[in-house]
């Protein structure tokens, strides 16, 4: 069973032409109660939401204008949702945001049977996002100037969850 206060999700997101992350979490991930006999079982299945009113960067004007800006131009902008797959021995997450379902295939590894790290590179067109990421864009457009004078903020965001599983 995996231990929900155990448990982090951070991303990174990039501005300027020369690609410079700018990072966050979300504090708060719910999951459904699942249990298994082995991590793959624990995690196949794996119901989870993120309430977006968690997103937090260290930085309250940027953490609201991702909230209003960002979330806030898409649809259903309270709480990302998704469920944790396992097939063919290869996980994904199946993630809804913006009223679009899509899959995001993640690199696993498990320590110990018990704490596992999962990373996956989201493509926001992936999620018909990148009318969102203009909108954020637009407010942000002298923040996300680089040496070059170009304002840019990239499509990809890496994504990071750490948790850990409790024993049966």
């Amino acid at each position: 069973m995996v231990k929900p206060e155990a448990t982090t999700v951070t991303w990174k997101a990039y501005k300027t032409t020369e690609k410079l992350p700018v990072g966050g979490e979300f504090a708060t991930l719910n999951f459904k109660e699942k249990e298994g006999d082995t991590p793959e079982e624990a995690l196949n299945s794996l119901e989870f939401s993120i309430p977006i009113s968690s997103l937090f960067t260290k930085d309250e004007t940027r953490d609201q204008k991702l909230k209003t800006s960002f979330f806030g131009a898409m649809l259903d902008t309270e709480i990302l949702k998704g469920t944790i797959k396992y097939i063919d021995n290869a996980y994904l997450a199946s993630i809804t945001m913006n009223g679009v379902t899509a899959d995001l295939p993640l690199e696993v590894s498990i320590t110990d049977e018990r704490r596992v790290n999962m990373k996956g590179t989201m493509q926001l067109k992936d999620w018909d996002a990148l009318g969102a990421l203009e909108s954020l864009n637009k407010v942000c457009f002298d923040l996300h100037k680089g040496a070059d004078g170009v304002s840019k903020t990239w499509e990809d965001v890496a994504i990071e969850v750490n948790t850990y599983l409790r024993e049966n």
